[in-house]
């Protein structure tokens, strides 16, 4: 088995990436934006050899029904 690096490391410190999620914090998506994620999203993660599409996929999205939570 190869040997591995232990995990257990901090990470190196990577300014140009914590800037850019900070500044990611700050955006703000439109209604459509957020629509084509979650179609990009439910495309991407397809499985192979399925006959979804992303037409399929966009379709979908815009049937998605949000249900209130469950009570506690």
């Amino acid at each position: 088995m190869a040997e591995r690096k232990s995990a257990l490391k901090r990470a190196p410190d990577r300014p140009q990436l914590q800037a850019l999620l900070e500044r990611a914090k700050t955006v703000s998506l439109t209604d459509d934006e957020l629509r084509e994620q979650r179609a990009s999203f439910v495309y991407g993660n397809a499985p192979k050899g399925s006959r979804i599409t992303k037409e399929s996929a966009r379709k979908s999205v815009g049937r998605l029904r949000l249900l209130e939570a469950a009570a506690r």
